[in-house]
Parts: structure tokens; C-alpha cells; sequence
């Protein structure tokens, strides 16, 4: 990555249950080299560190002898909720072993917390906080106790895409089994080859993830590009790497690592922006033509009614939506003027004729440049 330690203020780290498990069940082992070079890291250089982790149902099912990650909601959120106390003993304990000083903070997350404004912004203060206290490691993960599958994030990828999103972090650093993104699977071509670099994720780039068939795990390369997707979008660099290799944190940051890196986007986002693409729930779809995209992309402009070519799902106004291209390429998130019903009843009208279709006419726009979000 080449990037100098004291240009970096603010590092995610999310580590991955394919790292949290073994064949008997939870296996600790990487956690705590991890940990130890998170805490020596934290007290050389005064990094704010904050750890996503996933593992909480692994913990549970190895207390719980259960030998299947459970499907019925309710067993899932007992695991969950048995597992999570166990998770946070290892790091508090291993903290305090190894940090000489340093404590944990847990930091439970729903989608419904980013959803709401004032939560979303809550989240993001107390973050801070924790970290202006200094000596303070804050571990995140969803809250799976009580997160109903219709309102989770889905997974710790995209719940940490989205927290370095949100406190303004420099790097997120994803750690799993495997060295980064590769041109195949390399657990079946010996010859696959790393892609050290991806300065933009294309369909190309899509194409060569896949997913996960671990049954402690719910996350897979696919899962990794959208949580790259999400952070690059907002400027925070990205890198997967392999938390099994003894230093890999300090490799990354010295640009030695074998690792995949994700090049940030170069245009800042506001956080209200930050919030509409990557806060609030996805609510529907409104369809565009190609002259919407470029108006969108190139020039920034507004949604017009007279771009929309269709509408997908029931939502009201005000409601977060999905807007994607002719090629179902998503371009962006925005705050919806009309409600689903309206914007089908006026999708490719000029915004003159709003008033003759809907006997009102409150907005111009369905969705105001200012409440949308490109990526």
C-alpha cells in the first residue's frame, strides 16, 4: 500500500470467522496474534483502532455444542447471544495481556441504529469518544440477538465498510483465509494468480469472486467487493489480506503484505451523502434511462421524472431507494420526493405535466440531487 503510518489516523480492522474457527470449533489462535499486533501498534503510534468481528455465533455453537450454524431465528439469536459474552472475554482478555493498559469498549450494531439520523450520528460521536479516551479498543458487531434477518446488515463485511464509512477512517483492513482476490479460484487452479491491485471494481472484477461454504460463515469474496465498493466510495482504502500470516497488519500498512488494495475514490462525500448511500435501509428500485445516468454521473443533476423508466418495490416518500442504469448497473442511493405509486404514474413525464397526472405538482424532481448520493 505504501502508505506512511503517520498518514494514517483512523484503521479498521474486521476479522473474519473463517479466522475465529477451527475443526474442534473456536480456535483463538490467530485472534490473539492479531491482537498482539494491534496493541503494539496502538501504543507505538497513538492509531485509533477499531476492531469489526465477526465469531459470535461460531462462540455460541462451540459453548452450545452445536455442530450446524442454526437456521430457525430464534436458536440463531440465542447462539448469538450466548457466543457474543464469550468473544468479548477473549478480547478484553487478550487486550489486557498484551496492551498493557488497553481496554475494550463492545459496540452492538443494528441496521435500524444507521437507519435514523440521530442514531447514525450518535454511533459516530460515541465512536469518537471512545477513541479520545486513548487507551480504548472499540470491537463492533451486529447485534444477531435481536436483528431480524429483514433489518441486518448481512454481513461483518458490509457492517465494516459501512462503520469506516461513517467514523472517516483512512484504511479498512479485512482479514481473512485467503491473501486477497484472485483471477480464479485458487483452491482449484494452482496457477491462479493474486490481483495485487483494483483501482475500480467492474463487472470483470465481480466476476471473479465467489462465495463461502463454511457453516460458521456468511460472508465470501462476493461480500468483500461490496464492502470494498462501500468504503472506496467514501474515500477510505481497502485491502483484504490473509489474517493467518504472522504481521500481516504491519505488511499492509508497509506496503510489503501480499494483499489485495482497493484504490479510494478521489471525490469526497459529505456525511449526510454517506448516510443516504450507506446508512439508511434500501427501501425500492427506481429504473433510469442512459440519459439519466450521464445526467447523474457527469453532471450531477437531479432526477427528473422524465428519465424514469420503471419502479421496483412499495415505498413512500421520503424513503431510500436503489437507482440503477438500463443494465442494471446501480448508480446510486437517493431520498425519494414521491412515493412508488406516484413516480409509476409520472415516470417519463416532463416535470411540467406532474400536476395534470397527480393534481399536484410539490416537487420537480423525484429525487433532489442534494438527498442523492452517486457511487
Amino acid at each position: 500500500m505504501n502508505t506512511s503510518r503517520t498518514d494514517i489516523k483512523t484503521l479498521v480492522v474486521k476479522i473474519g470467522t473463517s479466522l475465529l474457527s477451527g475443526e474442534g470449533g473456536f480456535d483463538g489462535r490467530v485472534l490473539e496474534q492479531v491482537v498482539m499486533e494491534l496493541a503494539d501498534l496502538k501504543r507505538e503510534s497513538g492509531l485509533n483502532i477499531l476492531i469489526v468481528s465477526s465469531g459470535a455465533i461460531g462462540c455460541g455453537m462451540d459453548r452450545l455444542g452445536i455442530k450446524e450454524r442454526p437456521r430457525a431465528l430464534r436458536l440463531k439469536q440465542a447462539t448469538a447471544a450466548v457466543g457474543q459474552a464469550r468473544l468479548m472475554h477473549y478480547y478484553q482478555t487478550l487486550f489486557e495481556t498484551y496492551g498493557q493498559g488497553l481496554q475494550t469498549a463492545q459496540v452492538l450494531l443494528s441496521a435500524e441504529d444507521l437507519d435514523d439520523r440521530r442514531r447514525y450520528l450518535n454511533i459516530r460521536n460515541t465512536i469518537q469518544t471512545v477513541f479520545d479516551l486513548g487507551s480504548i479498543v472499540p470491537v463492533v458487531n451486529e447485534n444477531d440477538s435481536v436483528a431480524i434477518d429483514e433489518l441486518k446488515f448481512g454481513d461483518n463485511d458490509t457492517l465494516a465498510a459501512r462503520v469506516a464509512a461513517k467514523i472517516g477512517a483512512d484504511v479498512l483492513i479485512v482479514l481473512s483465509d485467503v491473501d486477497g482476490l484472485f483471477d480464479r479460484d485458487p483452491a482449484q487452479h494452482r496457477d491462479a494468480r493474486l490481483v495485487e491491485v483494483v483501482e475500480r471494481i467492474t463487472a470483470d472484477i465481480e466476476a471473479l469472486a465467489g462465495d463461502t461454504g463454511a457453516q460458521t460463515s456468511v460472508g465470501g469474496m462476493k461480500t468483500k467487493l461490496t464492502a470494498a465498493r462501500i468504503a472506496c466510495a467514501t474515500g477510505v482504502r481497502t485491502v483484504i489480506a490473509n489474517g493467518r500470516t504472522p504481521g500481516i497488519i504491519r505488511g499492509v500498512l508497509a506496503g510489503t503484505a501480499r494483499c489485495t488494495t482497493f484504490a479510494p475514490s478521489s471525490e469526497g462525500m459529505s456525511h449526510r451523502k454517506r448516510w443516504i448511500a450507506f446508512g439508511r435501509a434500501v427501501r425500492g428500485t427506481v429504473h433510469v434511462d442512459a440519459g439519466a445516468c450521464r445526467a447523474l454521473r457527469e453532471r450531477g443533476g437531479s432526477l427528473l421524472p422524465a428519465g424514469v423508466t420503471g419502479v421496483t418495490g412499495r415505498f413512500e416518500t421520503g424513503a431510500a431507494v436503489r437507482i440503477v442504469g438500463p443494465d442494471d448497473t446501480e448508480i446510486g442511493h437517493g431520498l425519494v420526493n414521491y412515493s412508488s405509486a406516484d413516480i409509476d404514474r409520472i415516470k417519463g413525464c416532463k416535470s411540467r405535466e406532474i400536476d395534470a397526472v397527480l393534481g399536484a405538482r410539490d416537487y420537480d424532481e423525484v429525487i433532489h440531487r442534494d438527498n442523492l448520493a452517486v457511487l
